[in-house]
């Protein structure tokens, strides 16, 4: 195991006033709760993360090295201004349990962010009202900081540390339960690599893909129980994460996650069924799609079968067939937008951006090409399908 060793902090001459660290001692429990509040608020991966006997070791932990620092900056420890052996301890075994809780480095870092930031709030207010002057309080930040990064350094160490033993076969025992589910192996096969992973299934997994870059960064947002399947067979520039109970409101809350990172969320599917989801991102992928696969199944309905969407197409178009192709695209825009907006004259003429009068034009030539058929229903349905898709042609191959 690497251990970090402390190194000598900036600013040897800082001593605060005794009442000064008195009083921030007093407020160590409602900093920390605040800090504790703060993450929970801010990184969506803590959100379950404090219930239970992991959170009061988190609680503590940040108790912990408050108090550490409280114990630097009241000068008692001399000259040798190091990170206290017991809060280097503290941050160390906290990095080892993040690991095996499933959260990444940079979901940890985030909440050392926060934390420094709310830390330095709380502590600051109390060294002002303390009468702190202008250069004390500059070394002071530049102790708090330099501190936070020390802990920061420790709990990354411990965190790669848990990776490069049972951590990192955890990850490859993680990553075959998340291919078996693609893969569409047996039932059993799939229970069996979930126990061995020790990963408890949830009620639903939400399959979705995600640019390569941005996995790393995802991971660090969504729950710590989601799956990433490595190479799952799908696009080389694509990650795919199996993601735990996003159905419901809580599904709401993944698409705002993931809002503007090009990803592509497939439905929620109970757990051993996600292999549904997966490939419907696949096709929406494939279509260009992106964001939430609920809001494209229109398209992604059409398009489901494009030789019968091409066949159905020739057939509901050819009473325009014989047209010179610039003339058949504008009857084909009119028709479409007609059959959307219900045969409302006014809203076609807005959608399409032209003169009332000119819809009604086209409108008659239609009827002059379909004759009464315009008034069947089987031929107002084939019609509606059929030009339901803007650009049919873009269909993915299986």
């Amino acid at each position: 195991m690497v251990r970090r060793t402390p190194r000598e902090l900036p600013a040897p001459a800082l001593r605060l006033p005794a009442e000064a660290v008195a009083a921030m001692r007093e407020d160590l429990p409602v900093v920390a709760e605040r800090v504790v509040q703060a993450i929970v608020e801010e990184v969506p991966s803590y959100v379950a993360a404090f219930d239970g006997s992991m959170g009061e070791t988190i609680r503590n932990a940040v108790q912990l090295a408050l108090g550490g620092f409280l114990t630097l900056a009241s000068g008692r420890r001399g000259v040798d201004l190091r990170t206290p052996a017991p809060a280097m301890e503290g941050a160390y075994q906290l990095g080892r349990g993040e690991a095996r809780s499933g959260r990444t480095t940079d979901a940890l870092l985030a909440a050392y962010r926060i934390g420094a930031r709310v830390s330095w709030r709380e502590m600051s207010t109390r060294a002002v009202d303390a009468g702190l002057d202008g250069e004390t309080l500059a070394a002071f930040a530049e102790l708090v900081f330099a501190y936070i990064d020390e802990l920061s350094a420790a709990s990354v160490a411990g965190h790669e540390d848990e990776l490069a033993t049972t951590g990192r076969v955890r990850t490859r025992l993680l990553e075959r339960v998340a291919r078996a589910l693609l893969d569409g192996s047996p039932e059993d096969a799939v229970v069996e690599a979930a126990e061995r992973a020790d990963w408890p299934p949830p009620t639903t997994l939400t399959a979705v893909l995600v640019p390569r870059s941005q996995v790393r960064p995802v991971l660090g947002m969504v729950p710590p129980a989601t799956l990433e399947a490595g190479e799952a067979g799908g696009p080389e520039d694509v990650g795919v994460l199996l993601v735990p109970d996003a159905h419901g409101r809580s599904r709401g809350a993944l698409l705002r996650t993931l809002r503007g990172r090009g990803a592509v969320v497939g439905p929620s599917r109970p757990w051993l069924e996600v292999r549904a989801s997966y490939v419907r991102a696949r096709r929406a992928h494939a279509l260009g799609l992106r964001d939430d696969t609920e809001a494209h199944l229109p398209t992604l309905v059409l398009t489901a079968d494009p030789d019968a969407l091409a066949d159905l197409r020739a057939q509901a178009l050819a009473p325009m067939a014989d047209l010179r192709p610039a003339a058949a695209e504008k009857l084909t825009e009119t028709l479409r937008s007609w059959l959307l907006h219900q045969g409302r004259r006014e809203d076609v003429a807005a959608d399409l951006f032209v003169h009332p009068q000119t819809v009604r034009y086209r409108l008659g030539q239609l009827r002059e090409l379909y004759g009464d058929r315009l008034e069947d229903p089987r031929t107002v349905l084939g019609l509606t399908l059929a030009l339901g898709v803007v650009e049919p042609d873009q269909v993915p191959e299986d």
